[in-house]
């Protein structure tokens, strides 16, 4: 009989905050461990608040290593989005502590990495590793626009997470562009 063959060490990869007008984009990287499952991961924007929490500390307790990363928005702007979200996620690839052999990337494209990588669009519904991604990106994209939400409240952060709301807009119109905001963004772009 021919020997069993061993499953890759494969990491899932996803990001938070492609899509708001201020802050960072923030990409994790998950190596879940197969003998210590955990129940209920899908994608983040599937889940309460009050469960995305819930299992991020759990995620970070039983995952065999996990790593969070960000490019910043001075590189969002000088790279664009897609390149700024591709180098967070080969930051987060890159810190893991242990070395995956293949990483799963949510979306259609990956980014440049010293290991094999594949796509998958919905991964984070299909495959639990990057749903567990999904989740650690997610609660850190958040946390972060909470502690922003701090520096800059007239923007109110902490309600919109600096998405482009009508009450955003009109915050940025009435208050003007501050630091954290995406200049190569249209509606900040358009005030500068």
């Amino acid at each position: 009989m021919p020997e069993q063959q061993r499953p890759l060490l494969t990491c899932g990869v996803d990001e938070a905050g492609r899509g708001p007008i201020a802050g960072p984009v923030i990409a994790a990287a998950v190596i879940l461990d197969p003998n210590n499952p955990i129940v209920g991961i899908t994608d983040s924007k599937k889940l309460s608040e009050k469960k995305r929490d819930a299992l991020n500390l759990e995620i970070r307790e039983k995952a065999l290593c996990w790593a969070i990363a960000h490019s910043s928005v001075e590189e969002i702007d000088e790279l664009n989005i897609l390149h700024a979200t591709m180098l967070a996620m080969k930051r987060a690839v890159e810190a893991l502590h242990q070395r995956p052999e293949l990483a799963l990337i949510d979306g259609n494209r990956v980014p440049k990495l010293a290991i094999r990588a594949e796509a998958i669009v919905g991964g984070d519904l299909q495959e639990a590793c990057i749903g567990a991604a999904s989740i650690l990106a997610k609660v850190e994209r958040d946390r972060q626009m909470l502690e922003w939400h701090g520096l800059y409240p007239q923007y109110n952060f902490a309600k919109h997470k600096a998405y482009g709301t009508a009450e955003h807009l009109a915050a940025l119109k009435e208050h003007g562009v501050s630091p954290i905001h995406r200049k190569s963004f249209r509606p900040v772009r358009d005030l500068l």
